[in-house]
């Protein structure tokens, strides 16, 4: 529990750390039911689309460089949206070992059923956070993704 605030409220909880991993974990289970009932997708599996659609001829190796993740856990997650008929696997042009990763038509479905969704939550987010802590919220959140410490 935190001091009194000198109006004898508390003062709000200042484990950022903390509040940072809850605030991401309800926010990924609130999201992940929304985008698996809109289109059958997590938001792991969404962030991948939307890279593999953003970034055509990416690479495994890319991929995993853009979501943060490593190899090891791309792969996994390439064989999942793969299997699921979401991304098709290609020759890479240049590197005989390298793939390259591209959306198949069921893949690009699903981003369009997603996107309304992500646009109702981002409206709803914008709402919580008030006239301009939306913006503020997503470039400090930018910043702490890309620090290293």
């Amino acid at each position: 529990m935190s001091e009194p605030r000198h109006d004898g409220l508390p003062l709000p909880d200042q484990r950022l750390y903390f509040l940072l991993q809850r605030a991401a974990h309800q926010l990924r289970t609130g999201v992940d039911r929304r985008c698996l009932a809109a289109a059958g997708v997590t938001t792991a599996q969404l962030g991948a689309l939307f890279a593999v659609h953003d970034e055509p001829g990416i690479t495994q190796q890319g991929l995993a460089r853009v979501l943060g993740l490593r190899e090891s856990a791309v792969t996994g997650l390439v064989a999942r949206l793969t299997r699921a008929g979401l991304v098709a696997r290609r020759p890479h042009p240049r590197e005989h070992r390298a793939v390259v990763l591209e959306l198949t038509g069921d893949g690009t479905a699903a981003l369009a059923a997603a996107r309304p969704e992500i646009e109702r939550f981002n409206a709803e987010l914008r709402e919580l956070l008030g006239e301009g802590g939306f913006e503020r919220t997503a470039a400090a959140l930018h910043r702490l993704a890309y620090w290293e410490p």
